[in-house]
Parts: structure tokens; C-alpha cells; sequence
């Protein structure tokens, strides 16, 4: 099995991401601008996303490393106290490979790391890669695969699947999901399959689950097994696979997620599921295998009972302790996951949660509008540091929680930013330059770029992901959002965003398919609009009461977005991508008649955008079909000749002697879709972006700030909230 190689440079220059035009469609360019130096940061949240795997290095203090299940990986540097990321050079058409699906390290060279990408493993993504760093992830050599990987699919939080040979150093092995075991024998370079290996692949299965060696001799975790036939593997010579003897079986030991080698024991740790988690998983349990004897001990700290369904997830081994070791429960939701830990090889445990006192004071969302956060879930990696006993840190659904005592928890998770961006505004004026709309975690009012919101996610009510927000152009202290929520699906604000109050009452369409919403400029109408999480679109419903009642509107086209123009409180605009048609109305949205037709249709995410403080100035993107524009309102459209395609569209403060608010976007002008800025209107473009700040796909939306020109904000899927802004 061959791969082709290129080198990447994750902190100077990276493949250039090339967007595949249809066929006989030719570019239309125009000469860009010289591209202004711009400084790129993460507006700060913290975490927000799943750590899947935390490593530290076992030769080097203070040396760890952590992936996510979209949002790539990073490397903790012990002196600044925070995460370094190493693959937001991935651009454009790499999305897929911002899942990490393994990482590894080599004991015998410590600047070496491996990583293993591929987020979904569907016919639909792209193959896997393997990047290897010869600098501690500085710059990438990077390896296709022919096979896929899931960084994001279950059983993300099992592992390792991706281990250095303890007997030589340019052999990797790397488990997948349906194509079995490969082995390398140059140190990442090429893969081929490993033809003796025991476990029979299956296109809809785990595959290999986990990969750990002990000693010289490898385990390998299968994850097909039907509880009683074999799912763990070993190899004593790197040829010959068997299955382990004497394995536990049943249902509680149907899944190897994880495991740990106490080399002073000599014995490996091994937690069990049904499922291979983070969701679904019911039952569990942990062994330990004596490697010298084969002998197998149940070493289970509690078993699931009387309704506290749970598997067990990660497991850490104190390489300065024998015996000592930590696993954790996961998908434990009434009695809420925790670590347990043992000093006497798994007789006795302690859980961790009980005495724990958790600050989460620098990231305030991780109350989740409760009176106090909870200790943890989803856990499923978990790590001892090796220099330092009482250094446990472990990943959740959201964060990474450290401790230096094992009572005292905080959040450790500085520079680590995962969130799923979906709807941004940076407001006119007021404290906030910035509001989010997420997933997951729901809204936020950013009051600093550089602390997480100190109010948290938005409450009453909270909502998971957010699927609207939207502010009165002329009344900025008017803000709206919707969302999926257990309490309300809609929320309004009259202080601009900093607090909020539930709708009076909402449509009944709300609570399963709430859509995207809009005011007009002094926040006396409100369109909300309805498309269920099967596809199923719906008419749009009306209030001009703050939601206290709602009307249908049936000649707005289902499912669309609803617009409302910046300057006239009476017109709002909806593009309808079935058909390719703008509708408007100029009653306030009581009624929408067609406008221009006949333009590109059949994608939900094009996007229609207004020019702010300018009636009927509107700009259309229409991804690799280009980008239109309107200046009446929608009755005819012009196709721009600047760009070839065009995903999202923002509109910002002028240039100091220009007559039109500078615009940004992430298109193509030429080859590269990147971010890109101009101040003449669109008649020419200049790339602010660069190849080590590309960030997979970010097609969402984005934000311009009117107060401070130059200023953009970057929706990611899986990196945060991303801003630039000229070096001055």
C-alpha cells in the first residue's frame, strides 16, 4: 500500500489548497493588491470541543501533546502554560484532515511526532494522512494514505491507534477502522498492510481500537468482537499475531477502548466498554494482564448498576509509582463520570471526584448556567504526568481539567480553542466587539478577545448549538438568537447582548427544527424561519411583539434565510437556494413577492449579505459559482469578475478615504481560497491570510468590525473564532 509524500511547514509555508472547478468552467481573475501583513489570534473561549488524547512525552519534562476530534492538535509548552497548535497550516481542501484520528511519540527521540489524520472515514471524505515532525510538530512531512480514517466518528476517544516500535524506531504500526493493521518501515514515509494480522476488517466496523507496547511485545485492541470472540492481539517478533489467552469476556469487555503498561510490575492496564464510546456505552469494566504469567485480573473499581449505566474509558499508569494508576468511567450521566485511582495495582481505588474542587473561573461557560460545573464527560483520555505524580489531567466533551494535588482541578487549557463556529456579529457599538453563535455552547458576549466571556454561554435559556443571531442595525442594544435548547428556542436582549430573556412564547416548529432568525433595523419585526435536523423546510413565522405571538408568512420561500435590509425597517430579503430566485418584501415581512431568478441554486449554504447603512445594496455568494451583486434590492444581479467563487461575506469599517465599507470574504481570486479583503468595492482583492493560518474548512461565515478597520473575524469548524488584524 503506497502513499506519495510532500513536505509541509506547519510555521512557514504550506501546501497551497487548490479548489477543483467543475468542468468547463474557466477562472475570471483580476490582478489582486499587495496583501498587508496581518497578526492572527483566537478570540478566547477555551476548549469548547472533545480532547480525545492527551500524550506526554516519557523522556522529556513538561513535554505533552493533545488531539481533538475536529480540531486538530496541539503541544503544550510547560513554560508559557498553554497549547501551541500545530495543524492549522491544513488548508481549504484538507478539512478532512483536521480530525486526529491517533499521535504518537518516539521514547528513544524525543523531538519526533507522528500523527495519524482523518476525520470521517465515510465514502463522501477524503483518504487519511500521517504528518511526522522531526521538530516537535515545528514543520510536517506529510503521507497520504489510501485508507480513511475517523477522527470524529465513534470510538474517537479510543487508543492510541498509532505506536513507535520500542524495538526500532523507524517502524510504525497504525490501526484503522475497516482496512486492519499497516506497518511502516521509514518512519511514516510509506505503509503497507499487515497481511498476517488476526482481525478480519469490516467497512462498517471499529477496526483496530488500540495499540500499546509492553515491553517488546505489542498489544493490539480489536473492536469488532462479539464479546466472546477474541479483541486483543499481541506480537512478541513484529510478524506473528495471536490472540491473547484467558481474555475477559462478556458484554462489560466487549470493547478495549484504552490501556496502560506499568513497567514496574509488568503489568498492562486494559478498560473495557460495550460500545466503543463516548455515546452509547452501558456497561464496563477494567482488567489487568500480569505480562510474564498471561494471568488476568478483574480489577474493576465499581461496577454499573440500579440504572448508573457507564463504560470505563481512559487509563493512565504513574511511571514513578508502581501499582499506581488512574482509569475513568465514561458516558456516566447520573452520577456523573469520574477518575478512579489505585496505589495497590487495582484492589483498592479512591474516586477523585468526591473531594475534588474544580475553578472554573477562567472559563466560565463550563458552569453551563448551573450553580457549579460538573467534574467531568466524555472521558476518555486521560494522563499522569511522568515527572510528576500528582500531575493528572484529563479531556472531557469540553475542556481539559488539570491537577497538581489531586484535589484542586482547574481547566488547563490556554491556547487549546475547538469550538464549531456558526453565526457572528461585531456590533457597532457598546463594550462587546464581538458576539458568537456556537456550536455546542450555545451564544456568547465577548467583552475581551483575550478571556474567555465572563458571563459564559448565554442563559435563560441556555441552548446547546446555536442556529440564529441577529442585531437592529439601528438599534444595536436589540439582539435575538435561537438555538436547540431543553427550556426555549428563542431569546431576546435589550443590553446588546450581556443578558437575556426567553420569548413569551414561540412556534410550535421551534423546539424541533429552529432555524436561522431576523430583525429588522429598529427591532419591531421578527422573521424566524424553521428547517428540521432531517432536511424538512417550513414557512416562516412573524412577530412584531418581542415574540409574545407568531404568524405564519406563506409566501416566504421555506427554509430560507431570512435578511433584513440595514437602512429600511420595512424591507427584508430571503434568497431561495432550490430555485435560484431573491425574494423581498417592503411591508415589514408580511408578504414576499420574487425578484431576480434564474441565478445559481441547489446549495443550502450560499449566502446573501447587505451592505450595511445602504438600502438594497446586496452581495451574493454563491461558492464556486461566484459572487453576485445587487443595488435595487434584488431585482437583477450582477456576477462579479474579481473572484471565481465566493463562501461567506463580510462587510467592515472603510479605509481611511474610501467611500465603501471595506469588504472581506473567503474565496478565489486566482487558485487559493484563503481570506481576503478590499477596500475599492470589490474590484480588487488583497489575500490576508497565509499558509500557516488556513484553518481546514471555513466556509461558515464570517465578521468585519465596523469600528476598526482591518479587523475580521473567522467562523472556523473546529478552531474557534479566529481574528486578524493589520501589523501596524
Amino acid at each position: 500500500m503506497h502513499v506519495t509524500r510532500r513536505t509541509v511547514l506547519a510555521g512557514t509555508a504550506a501546501a497551497a489548497a487548490i479548489t477543483a472547478l467543475p468542468a468547463g468552467q474557466g477562472l475570471a481573475r483580476a490582478a489582486g493588491t499587495t496583501a498587508p501583513a496581518y497578526r492572527w489570534r483566537n478570540a478566547v473561549i477555551g476548549g469548547t470541543g472533545f480532547v480525545t488524547g492527551v500524550l506526554f512525552h516519557p523522556a522529556v519534562r513538561g513535554l505533552a501533546y493533545a488531539r481533538t476530534d475536529i480540531g486538530g492538535a496541539y503541544r503544550w509548552d510547560d513554560r508559557a502554560a498553554r497549547w501551541t497548535p500545530l495543524t492549522d497550516h491544513l488548508g481549504w481542501d484538507d478539512w478532512n484532515l483536521l480530525g486526529v484520528e491517533a499521535l504518537a511519540v518516539d521514547p528513544a527521540h524525543p523531538d519526533r511526532v507522528y500523527l495519524a489524520l482523518g476525520t470521517y472515514a465515510q465514502s463522501w471524505a477524503g483518504n487519511g494522512a500521517v504528518l511526522r515532525s522531526e521538530d516537535r510538530g515545528a514543520t510536517w512531512t506529510r503521507s497520504d494514505l489510501a485508507v480513511k480514517l475517523g477522527g470524529n466518528e465513534d470510538g474517537r476517544g479510543a487508543g492510541e491507534r498509532l505506536l513507535v516500535d520500542p524495538r526500532d524506531s523507524d517502524t510504525l504500526w497504525l490501526g484503522t477502522r475497516h482496512d486492519g493493521l499497516l506497518r511502516s518501515t521509514d518512519r511514516g514515509a510509506t505503509w503497507a498492510a499487515v497481511t498476517g494480522f488476526p482481525g478480519t476488517p469490516s467497512a462498517s466496523g471499529q477496526g483496530v481500537t488500540l495499540l500499546v507496547a509492553a515491553g517488546r511485545v505489542l498489544y493490539a485492541g480489536w473492536g469488532d468482537s462479539d464479546g466472546t470472540t477474541a479483541n486483543l492481539y499481541r506480537t512478541a517478533d513484529g510478524g506473528t499475531w495471536e490472540a491473547v489467552p484467558g481474555r475477559p469476556a462478556g458484554a462489560s469487555a466487549k470493547v478495549p477502548v484504552r490501556a496502560a503498561y506499568d513497567r514496574h510490575a509488568r503489568e498492562l492496564y486494559v478498560t473495557y466498554a460495550d460500545a466503543p464510546g463516548p455515546n452509547g456505552q452501558a456497561d464496563g469494566s477494567v482488567h489487568k494482564l500480569a505480562t510474564a504469567s498471561g494471568g488476568w485480573t478483574d480489577v474493576t473499581p465499581v461496577r454499573p448498576a440500579d440504572g448508573d449505566t457507564f463504560g470505563y474509558g481512559g487509563v493512565a499508569v504513574d511511571a514513578r509509582r508502581p501499582g499506581t494508576v488512574v482509569v475513568s468511567t465514561n458516558n456516566r450521566w447520573s452520577a456523573v463520570d469520574t477518575l478512579y485511582r489505585t496505589t495497590d495495582g487495582g484492589r483498592t481505588w479512591t474516586s477523585l471526584k468526591d473531594a475534588a474542587v474544580l475553578d472554573v473561573s477562567e472559563t466560565p461557560f463550563l458552569a453551563f448556567g448551573a450553580d457549579a460545573p460538573k467534574f467531568g464527560w466524555w472521558i476518555q483520555a486521560v494522563a499522569v504526568d511522568p515527572y510528576d505524580s500528582k500531575h493528572v489531567v484529563f479531556g472531557t466533551g469540553a475542556t481539559l481539567y488539570g491537577t497538581r494535588d489531586l484535589k484542586h482541578w482547574a481547566p488547563q487549557i490556554r491556547g487549546l480553542e475547538e469550538t464549531s463556529v456558526r453565526q457572528l456579529i461585531s456590533p457597532p457599538t457598546g463594550p462587546a466587539h464581538l458576539i458568537s453563535g456556537l456550536g455546542d455552547v450555545g451564544v456568547m458576549y465577548h467583552e475581551r478577545l483575550t478571556a474567555s466571556p465572563s458571563r459564559g454561554m448565554a442563559t435563560n435559556p441556555v441552548f446547546g448549538t446555536a442556529t440564529g443571531l441577529a442585531q437592529a442595525a439601528d438599534r444595536p442594544s436589540y439582539v435575538v438568537r435561537t438555538g436547540w435548547g431543553d427550556h426555549g428556542n428563542g431569546a431576546w436582549s435589550a443590553d446588546g447582548g450581556r443578558s437575556w430573556a426567553p420569548f413569551a412564547a414561540q412556534p410550535a416548529l421551534a423546539k424541533d427544527a429552529p432555524g436561522p432568525i431576523a430583525t429588522n433595523t429598529d427591532g419591531s419585526v421578527l422573521l424566524w424561519t424553521f428547517v428540521h435536523w432531517d432536511g424538512t423546510k417550513y414557512p416562516a413565522q412573524r412577530s412584531t411583539d418581542n415574540g409574545a405571538t407568531w404568524s405564519e408568512v406563506a409566501s416566504f420561500p421555506k427554509g430560507a434565510t431570512p435578511l433584513a435590509d440595514p437602512a429600511d425597517p420595512a424591507r427584508f430579503y430571503a434568497y431561495d437556494t432550490d430555485t435560484g430566485t431573491l425574494f423581498a418584501s417592503t411591508d415589514g415581512g408580511l408578504t414576499f413577492t420574487a425578484g431576480a431568478s434564474g441565478l445559481p441554486s441547489g446549495d443550502s449554504q450560499f449566502q446573501l449579505a447587505a451592505a450595511p447603512g445602504r438600502s438594497g445594496d446586496l452581495w451574493l455568494s454563491t461558492k464556486w459559482n461566484g459572487l453576485y451583486r445587487s443595488t435595487d434590492g434584488g431585482a437583477g444581479f450582477t456576477k462579479l469578475t474579481s473572484c471565481w467563487a465566493s463562501y461567506t461575506l463580510a462587510f467592515g469599517k472603510a479605509a481611511d478615504g474610501a467611500a465603501y465599507p471595506a469588504v472581506y470574504q473567503v474565496g478565489s481570486t486566482e487558485a487559493i481560497t484563503a481570506v481576503y479583503r478590499s477596500d475599492d468595492g470589490a474590484r480588487t482583492w488583497a489575500r490576508i491570510n497565509d499558509d500557516r493560518h488556513q484553518w481546514g474548512w471555513i466556509g461558515a461565515t464570517i465578521a468585519a468590525d465596523p469600528r476598526i478597520h482591518g479587523r475580521v473575524y473567522i467562523a472556523t469548524n473546529g478552531r474557534g473564532i479566529q481574528y486578524g488584524e493589520p501589523v501596524r
